[in-house]
């Protein structure tokens, strides 16, 4: 990503809370924002009323991957959210990337809000709903990835016998501050969800759950987003701080992921018992794997896994997505897009 900074200027991750947006320092974090605004949707643009009688088509093994999914939904945009809050937006000094940041936020309560009304039509008895919200509590699949994002992210607020840190005054502290970011992107949006929208599509290329995609599919394009914006973030922090990204942070960096594919392996074993027919845990570990290879050469370190991608619907997305979203009518999103689109992110 190219910056405009004179010699003088400070670096993104120095302490403090810079103000003044003229002169503006990453005016590419700023059109990041502009094009995030382009992007709006709600809600009650999702058409959830054909998916109710597609439940009922469902195998007894679907149904039970549908409300381990929907579990899961129900808590992982809410770990984003205060991530957002408690760590990226006070220790990225760059009026521009906070207002990317407070975008960003507003597009995850619409997540949660999705997901809130996909739980509530889903599960229509309300003891099922309570125990879907207390996943992190009582679903052992669910527990463990929520035990690696606290690993990761929380004990850079404190815990773990770990003590909060208020600024990012040595280099120890913004190597944990980019451990923090890193999982946040790579791992939870990036893999995690990834991961999830896989069951999604596999759904729908079977002509199943279509408000579930419409609503993913827009997910999808905002997750894919603030991933964006968070790699350019450490791009930035890569060109003025070196030496920061040695061999000791390429070495967490790879357990990272080594224990995130781990734990989403586990929830696809949860989600898919014995196999499904077009889903199972091995095809989902090539997935995973593949995932995690393009997030690690996307840090600018080699592919770990040497995987390949086993699923066809995963690779069509991209151009699924764009196409229903050009082809809608002009009220499902309130912005018109304008520029170019690109046909070659990774998924």
């Amino acid at each position: 990503m190219t910056t405009a900074r004179t010699p003088a200027s400070r670096n993104l991750l120095d302490p403090g809370f810079e103000l003044t947006l003229r002169p503006m320092r990453y005016p590419a974090f700023y059109e990041r924002y502009r094009d995030a605004i382009r992007n709006t949707w709600t809600v009650e643009e999702v058409d959830l009323h054909s998916d109710v009688a597609d439940l009922a088509k469902l195998s007894p093994g679907e149904q039970h991957l549908i409300g381990r999914l929907v579990a899961f939904f129900a808590t992982g945009d809410s770990i984003v959210a205060n991530n957002l809050v408690l760590t990226l937006y006070k220790h990225i000094n760059s009026p521009e990337a906070r207002l990317y940041l407070s975008r960003q936020l507003f597009e995850e309560a619409v997540h949660v809000q999705f997901y809130l009304t996909l739980l509530d039509t889903y599960l229509p008895d309300p003891d099922e709903r309570a125990a879907a919200f207390d996943a992190v509590e009582n679903i052992d699949s669910i527990r463990e990835k929520a035990r690696f994002c606290f690993k990761w992210m929380a004990a850079f607020e404190g815990g773990e016998g770990v003590k909060p840190i208020e600024r990012l005054e040595s280099r120890a502290d913004r190597r944990r501050f980019l451990l923090n970011l890193i999982c946040f992107a790579a791992c939870i949006e990036g893999l995690f969800f990834y991961g999830a929208f896989a069951y999604v599509y596999w759904f729908r290329s079977r002509g199943l759950l279509h408000g579930l995609a419409t609503g993913t599919n827009w997910v999808f394009r905002d997750e894919s987003m603030h991933m964006s914006f968070a790699f350019d973030v450490v791009d930035t922090v890569r060109q003025e701080e070196p030496e920061l990204f040695d061999d000791e942070l390429r070495r967490q960096i790879e357990e990272m992921l080594e224990e995130a594919v781990e734990a989403e392996l586990l929830f696809a074993r949860d989600l898919c018992g014995e196999g499904l027919p077009g889903m199972n845990t091995e095809s989902m570990r090539e997935y995973l794997r593949c995932v995690a290879d393009q997030r690690l050469v996307r840090l600018g370190f080699p592919a770990r896994y040497g995987a390949r991608n086993p699923f066809s619907f995963m690779e069509l997305q991209n151009v699924q997505e764009l196409t229903n979203f050009f082809e809608r009518r002009a009220s499902a999103y309130q912005v018109a897009v304008e520029g170019s689109v690109s046909f070659d992110d990774d998924f």
